[in-house]
């Protein structure tokens, strides 16, 4: 660890917190009752002025086996310009039939359109988010793309229709297909070839 994630690291201790050394980044798992509570003592108290980025992870089936325990969480990415250094937050949701966490849009406004995106693509909830609706997908889509039980090929599809002049939406008519790679070659492909001789 180098003296600065160190520092970062003994500081973190000192406040009460818990942090995870592993592979040179340093990483804080909190209930989700403790998420904006951490964030903002991370904030006020540690001086990690700028969220880096948000996103929505999908536990479920992690690693191809089983996870024991909550399968929704948020990562977050901040980042400290006056220290140099970075540490991620994660916080699970409690329920995964309907994943909530609190809203980090009050403390970094750069959360806002991430914390749309979670939600859109995970389908977690952020209470205290003023404007919390689909930002990639279309408003009529159902379901969250991201999450491990969607299908791949998704519901239905779209196509315009020039008899409607529209786009309709219909069920989906990818049949499934083997992806194995076919190779084609010429018979005798790899047969030596004998030289010419001239005469």
């Amino acid at each position: 660890m180098t003296p600065r994630l160190q520092r970062l690291f003994d500081a973190l201790n000192d406040i009460g917190l818990a942090p995870i050394e592993r592979l040179g980044e340093i990483t804080l798992e909190v209930a989700a009752a403790d998420y904006l509570s951490t964030a903002e003592r991370l904030k006020s108290e540690l001086g990690f002025e700028q969220l880096i980025d948000l996103c929505g992870v999908d536990y479920g089936a992690y690693a191809d086996k089983p996870r024991q325990g909550p399968r929704f969480a948020s990562v977050v990415h901040l980042l400290s310009v006056r220290h140099n250094v970075r540490v991620r937050l994660r916080a699970f949701c409690p329920d995964d039939e309907f994943p909530v966490l609190p809203s980090l849009l009050e403390l970094w406004p750069s959360a806002n359109w991430y914390e749309r995106e979670a939600f859109d693509l995970f389908g977690i909830m952020f209470e205290g988010h003023p404007d919390l609706r689909r930002i990639l997908t279309d408003y009529g889509f159902i379901g969250h793309p991201f999450r491990k039980d969607f299908p791949l090929s998704g519901h239905v599809e779209m196509r315009y229709d020039p008899e409607q002049r529209r786009v309709i939406y219909q069920p989906v008519t990818i049949d499934p297909r083997e992806v194995t790679p076919r190779i084609v070659r010429e018979p005798n492909y790899a047969e030596e070839i004998s030289p010419v001789k001239n005469g």
